[in-house]
């Protein structure tokens, strides 16, 4: 597709960034957040790099991670989707929630080969970023209010991205074990590529995404929203959507659907609610649903 931006102006704002980036300009912070919004992909590139090179200049780290990580999961331009995970890179332990976006994107094959590369680059030096980060801070057991020490917050966010002593955590394992334990009992019945799923109406969205050549996690685990850990039906990597298939009627299964659709809205998620009554016209509603997001079948 055709670049609509004047060529004049779209050199101007590509030099701009260049010079933002090399000039260290941090009070132009803003100018390299709206340039990633910008019809020109050279234009979110050179901005894309620019914010990386001010990572440690003292910017708000959490709003340049949040500007660049949708540049780097779906940008219609590689090059700027490559450019936006080596700025995220650069941002270190404070771009850890890109960690499973990066890890889609290091394994997808559909992705460019440098594009998994340099994701792959950052993946590691983020994660051991955290690590670091994680040692050299003080954290409190989030059931007791025990202090922790580092190794205790290593396993304990590594298993449960929560903070737990020893003590608490050995309850909490158990009682995830018990729970994980009926979920895969449950899980019993064979998409089309072999994902086993709990549902018949889980097995349609799964064949209906496979169908179209959409790569989808299942029953992902440890993908935080806001301090809760939810474990949504299907998350689409490449759209950044989820999908839920609200299967019960019962009060208690009603109280958690409307918990969690909360806590999606809350963080501004992209959820597609799916229930029994849908099934009939599944088709129509994913087709309808993932065109607003960018997918066309």
């Amino acid at each position: 597709m055709k670049n609509p931006m004047d060529r004049q102006l779209e050199k101007r704002l590509s030099d701009r960034s260049v010079a933002i980036g090399r000039e260290g300009e941090v009070a132009a912070f803003g100018e390299l957040v709206d340039a990633l919004r910008s019809s020109s992909a050279n234009v979110r590139r050179l901005s894309a790099s620019a914010l990386g090179k001010l990572a440690w200049l003292g910017v708000d780290q959490a709003a340049a991670v949040a500007a660049l990580a949708p540049v780097a999961r779906r940008d219609p331009h590689p090059q700027t989707r490559q450019y936006a995970i080596k700025a995220l890179k650069a941002y270190g332990a404070s771009a850890r929630e890109c960690l499973p976006d990066l890890q889609d994107m290091a394994r997808n094959p559909a992705e460019k080969d440098y594009v998994r590369r340099d994701a792959a680059a950052a993946l590691a030096f983020i994660e051991e970023a955290v690590r670091i980060a994680a040692s050299a801070a003080e954290h409190r057991c989030q059931r007791c209010n025990a202090l922790v020490s580092a190794d205790e917050y290593a396993r304990s966010e590594q298993t449960f991205q929560r903070v737990f002593c020893d003590r608490c955590f050995d309850e909490v394992f158990l009682e995830r074990r018990n729970f994980e334990t009926q979920v895969e009992i449950n899980k019993t019945i064979e998409a089309r590529d072999g994902t086993l799923v709990q549902s018949e109406g889980e097995r349609r969205i799964a064949d209906w995404l496979t169908a179209r050549g959409l790569a989808y996690r299942y029953d992902a685990k440890f993908r935080i929203i806001a301090e809760f850990q939810i474990r949504p039906d299907f998350y689409l990597p490449e759209l950044d959507v989820y999908i839920e298939y609200w299967g019960l009627d019962t009060p208690q299964y009603k109280m958690s659907m409307y918990k969690k659709q909360t806590l999606y809205q809350q963080e501004g998620k992209r959820l597609i609610s799916v229930y029994p009554k849908d099934l009939p016209a599944l088709d129509r509603l994913l087709a309808e649903k993932l065109h607003h997001y960018g997918f066309t079948p």
